[in-house]
């Protein structure tokens, strides 16, 4: 979880967008459902990028935007003191769904539907490891080689590059090989916080 050690920063640089937010009456779960939005654009806009590699660029930009938001309604909740387990479990849902919506975007636009099933599958079962620690009595987990910020910078930046890059090292585009990392990597976080999380029950 590279991305997640520069949180504090991140944080700093919030409050224009806090401020912002607050002016437009905006709630910390419309900022969340406008950052689920964002993220359906991307998949929808990933979907067809190979007919004109240059919308992978927006794509990029509308994921990066999605990733900013998905800070900005959690400090925009601290800032107004609502923050709230309904508000929490909102931005969680909309936020695998979010991941939904870009990795099938990524993997309709390749036609790579096998490569989409596995780097979904194991984004969603990295995130259920997380939560499903903390059902069983322990801390929520968030270890692992990459977080959702990782994440979201990889397919920013790779398809940011596949905009203007058109290599297929070993016949698999950019964006296939960012699927196969997601894969690779997803489940591995998976089991590596299965194995921890069990260690701790014993």
């Amino acid at each position: 979880m590279t991305l997640d050690r520069f949180r504090p920063l991140a944080d700093r640089a919030l409050g224009p967008f806090v401020s912002a937010a607050r002016m437009t009456g905006l709630s910390p779960n419309g900022v969340s459902v406008i950052a689920f939005l964002l993220a359906v654009a991307a998949g929808g806009v990933y979907g067809v990028a190979t007919r004109d590699p240059l919308l992978y660029l927006l794509g990029a930009v509308l994921v990066f935007a999605n990733g900013w938001l998905d800070l900005v309604d959690g400090a925009l909740a601290r800032e107004l003191d609502v923050a709230s387990s309904g508000g929490d479990l909102l931005d969680h849902v909309l936020d695998r769904y979010a991941d939904i919506a870009i990795i099938v975007g990524l993997a309709a636009g390749i036609d790579r539907w096998a490569l989409g099933i596995a780097a979904v599958t194991g984004v969603l079962m990295t995130s259920y490891l997380g939560t499903q620690a903390q059902a069983v009595g322990l801390d929520r987990v968030y270890g692992g080689v990459l977080g959702r910020a990782d994440r979201l910078a990889l397919v920013g930046v790779v398809t940011g590059i596949a905009a203007f890059v058109q290599a297929r090292p070993a016949g698999l585009s950019l964006v296939g090989w960012l699927l196969v990392v997601f894969a690779l990597v997803g489940h591995l976080t998976a089991v590596q916080r299965f194995y921890h999380s069990m260690r701790a029950l014993d």
